[in-house]
Formats: structure tokens, sequence, C-alpha cells
């Protein structure tokens, strides 16, 4: 990946407009910046969240707090916790996310 064209700013998250997407259960919180083709996002998922899809778009996802469960099509299960992360290119393997606890990670993609 090339990152061209962003001059240097800060983001202050708080600041950021919100969007609540809701999931087969729960609901998901956006906070969101694009920077060119580059999407940046502080996402919370309320406990009991449930996606309501399978995403097959690629990923840098960073677990702040909380705890996220994220299935692979194919029937892998990976738990996410605090200081984890995962990564996954486009249409790579369909995954989708879910949450006993809630969970606040960081997204690049």
């Amino acid at each position: 990946m090339q990152i061209n064209d962003i001059p240097f700013g800060t983001t202050d998250w708080n600041q950021v407009e919100r969007s609540e997407h809701q999931g087969e259960s729960g609901i998901a919180v956006w906070r969101t910046q694009r920077f060119g083709d580059i999407r940046v996002r502080m996402v919370e998922y309320t406990p009991g969240y449930l996606a309501d899809h399978w995403c097959e778009k690629g990923h840098i996802l960073l677990c702040l707090d909380g705890e996220l469960t994220t299935e692979l099509e194919d029937g892998r299960i990976f738990v996410l916790k605090p200081g984890m992360s995962y990564q996954v290119a486009d249409k790579a393997e369909p995954h989708r996310s879910s949450t006993s606890v809630g969970a606040r990670l960081f997204i690049v993609d």
C-alpha cells in the first residue's frame, strides 16, 4: 500500500460524527474518516452484537477494548482481546464479527 496526498493531521475521534448500524443483534457505532481511498474507523459494538452479513472487505483491525470474536465462513473462530489485531485482504476470506461483552476497535480499510 502506498499512502499519497494526505497532509499531516490529527483526529479527535470524540468529535467525529457517529453512525449506527444494526446487526442481527446489537448495534455497531461507527466514527468514520476518509483519507483518499483509505477509510479509517473507530467502531464500538454493543454487548451481544452479531453481524448481519458475511463481510468480504479487507481490513486491518485492532481491538482496543472488550473482546471480539471473528468467525470465518470456513468455520474457524478467532478471539481478539485488547492489543490484538487481524488483517485480511479484500475477497480473501469472508468473516463476521460478534461480541458478548462489547468491543471497541480501530479499523483501516
